[in-house]
Formats: C-alpha cells, sequence, structure tokens
C-alpha cells in the first residue's frame, strides 16, 4: 500500500513559508516603529516650557489660593488659570518656543482674613526663548 504525498505547495497551519514569516515580521516591526516607545519618551526634547512662580504678599510672605492668570502678550483671551498653593507657588506648562506671557493675580473671590485689603500688583511678563523653566514673583499691594 502506497501513501499518497501531499503537493509542496500544500500550506498547513503547522508550517510556516518563508513569505507569511516576512509578512509577520513586517507587521511586527511596523508595529514597534510606529507605537511609542520608553525610550524614546525618555530622550525626547520638551515640547513645553514651565512658568514657576510665587505670589508675595504686601508682608513678603507667600500667599494662598490666589488666581493666576495667564495668557500669551498680544492676546486679551486668558489662556491657562492656575491658583497658588500653600508657598504661594503656581507653575503652567507652556507650549515651547519664543513667546511672551502676561501673569495677572485675580482677586475675585478671594477671602482671607489676614489678607483682607489686597489689591492685584502689576502684570508680570515673563519671555520663553524654548523648553525651558522661566521662574518669577507676583507681588500684591
Amino acid at each position: 500500500m502506497k501513501r499518497k504525498r501531499r503537493p509542496k505547495t500544500a500550506i498547513t497551519p503547522n508550517r510556516r513559508t518563508p513569505a507569511t514569516f516576512c509578512t509577520t515580521v513586517f507587521v511586527c516591526l511596523a508595529f514597534y516603529l510606529t507605537s511609542s516607545h520608553p525610550l524614546q519618551a525618555q530622550h525626547k526634547s520638551g515640547d513645553y516650557a514651565l512658568i514657576f512662580g510665587t505670589v508675595w504678599g504686601p508682608d513678603d510672605q507667600p500667599v494662598y489660593g490666589v488666581t493666576v492668570k495667564i495668557r500669551k502678550a498680544g492676546e486679551k483671551k486668558v489662556r491657562w488659570e492656575v491658583h497658588s498653593n500653600h508657598l504661594g507657588e503656581f507653575e503652567q506648562r507652556v507650549p515651547a518656543g519664543r513667546q511672551d506671557y502676561v501673569l495677572a493675580a485675580d482677586l475675585r473671590g478671594y477671602k482671607s482674613p489676614q489678607y483682607q485689603n489686597l489689591r492685584p500688583g502689576k502684570d508680570v511678563t515673563v519671555h520663553v526663548e524654548n523648553d525651558e523653566r522661566v521662574d518669577t514673583g507676583l507681588h500684591l499691594k
């Protein structure tokens, strides 16, 4: 009794042909290259700059809970609002690149028995050159 031989062109689930192997490698490589890799994120240059500041009261003490409004210079629309923390500090990420930003303290709704007669000081303009941290301070009167 003779056994029938399978034709050489038949593809069985247990056997991989060079074409299916190449396709699998190509798909895996394409997925790897298009997905975000953790090592790429560590070495990637910053996409943002950081504006960091402190809100100071008239007695040169940090003030908690003050709303700081940040806008681009030349615009009237406020882009970001942040609040000072218990150390009087605030921070906001802004897009990297050369730009001037105007910071202003907003005391509407601010209630503190220690600072009953606070008035906002002058607006502060900061210049961001690239992806850097800019430190500043807002002084209330």
